[in-house]
């Protein structure tokens, strides 16, 4: 994990700044993409799930040297094309996942995050589950299994697949001739993420778009029909946590709610949305019908809490990108704690961009376990020993965070939620 958290100390600020340089391109062009509250959350999004991935956070169903173990029927070097295939390999599955993702209940849940944003950028492509919880990976790379491709080289693809899926979340470029036969493009992921009813489900190929043309789930962007982003079921909160066990929670109640136990049992592996007869009768929940007509989910905010949001944002992606840079000095137990004091930091200031004013508690339960680890350890899991000042720099910042969580959930005047920033 020590590596994967080193190639996330630098691709971190890589992906922020390739959105910053969206975001300025969309300001100069006038052209503007990005929603300040909506971008803020997606990167916050970003954060919640690369602290669960450099944490190791996950149930592996069967890891794959297991399965490589038992069911390789040929045994090959790490050559060039062995590398080929293992991404081939890589991509054919990460289809099927997509697949599996988009067409079951349960596993819809695990990615209602990266749809959820109502607006479409570079920040959206951040917009990763921290719901998935179950490894089952290994099982859908039996092709590669059975080649024989070592364990090596999926391992050092795989991030480097994940990370080829960024580029194409923007408005900004259009179709690109013959590679739209070829790769996945920004035309086709636009229509991948749109609830327009033509565009629903389609696209689900991750470099690679013969998947999608060879199992009949391709549609290529129309010029009649512009895409509308979001989901049908509106998450209606910034809080990218919360938007995580949205869909979970729905199946909970339905299932606690229906007086069918066959369907108590079948909900979780129905088609994404299916919901027992009675309980839609007794619990309708408002779905988009006009996808044109919907008003796209907004707080008043004001300038100040939108710079406060920003902020905050800013201040846990450092603490964070500490945390990858120190990764290999701090004992297992404390990266968990580590990670469980950002985490909430991002709940709390998610909740405060929400307007919940329980979020003055969250940030008070965030501040006491942040200033209390100062006070235990006497430093933040080593930051002293690269700045002199660095733990006082550190409880500037937490005593901060609950002074500005107080004014906004208690002062802040009807004058500021006035003044917008675009």
């Amino acid at each position: 994990m020590e590596a994967y958290a080193t190639a996330l100390l630098y691709a971190t600020p890589f992906f922020m700044g390739l959105v910053l340089l969206e975001i300025a391109y969309g300001h100069f062009t006038k052209k503007q993409m990005h929603n300040t509250m909506d971008t803020i959350s997606s990167l916050s999004s970003g954060l919640t799930n690369v602290i669960k991935d450099s944490l190791g956070i996950i149930l592996v169903l069967v890891p794959y040297p297991y399965l490589l173990k038992h069911l390789a029927i040929f045994e090959i070097e790490s050559t060039w094309i062995v590398y080929v295939l293992a991404f081939i390999a890589i991509d054919f599955a990460s289809y099927w996942n997509h697949w599996i993702n988009h067409k079951i209940n349960i596993f819809w849940n695990q990615h209602i995050i990266h749809h959820s944003s109502e607006e479409f950028n570079l920040g959206c492509a951040l917009r990763q589950s921290i719901s998935s919880l179950l490894g089952y990976t290994a099982l859908l790379l039996i092709p590669a299994v059975l080649l024989g491709i070592p364990y090596k080289v999926i391992a050092v693809l795989t991030p480097l697949h994940l990370f080829a899926q960024f580029w194409y979340h923007t408005k900004h470029i259009g179709k690109l001739g013959l590679f739209e036969y070829i790769i996945v493009t920004p035309s086709q992921h636009r229509v991948h993420h749109a609830i327009n009813n033509e565009y629903i489900d389609k696209n689900l190929g991750a470099i690679f778009c013969a998947w999608d043309r060879m199992f009949g789930t391709f549609q290529e962007e129309l010029d009649d029909v512009p895409p509308v982003y979001g989901v049908l079921k509106p998450v209606k909160t910034w809080n990218p946590i919360l938007i995580n066990f949205q869909h979970v929670w729905l199946l909970i109640k339905d299932a606690w709610r229906t007086n069918n136990w066959l369907d108590k049992l079948r909900i979780w592996f129905m088609p994404t949305g299916w919901r027992p007869k009675d309980v839609i009768d007794k619990y309708p929940i408002a779905i988009i019908k006009d996808v044109y007509g919907y008003t796209k989910f907004k707080i008043p905010a004001s300038n100040a809490l939108k710079l406060w949001s920003i902020y905050q944002y800013v201040m846990n992606m450092v603490l964070l990108l500490f945390m990858f840079y120190n990764y290999g000095n701090i004992s297992f137990n404390n990266l968990l704690l580590y990670g469980l004091v950002v985490f909430i930091g991002i709940y709390g200031y998610t909740t405060l961009m929400d307007k919940k004013k329980h979020a003055i508690i969250v940030e008070g339960i965030r501040v006491a376990l942040a200033l209390s680890i100062l006070f235990y350890f006497g430093d933040w899991f080593g930051l002293n020993a690269f700045f002199s000042y660095g733990s006082y720099i550190v409880a500037f910042y937490y005593f901060s965070t609950f002074i500005g969580a107080g004014y906004f959930t208690f002062f802040e005047t009807p004058f500021l939620a006035s003044k917008k920033i675009a």
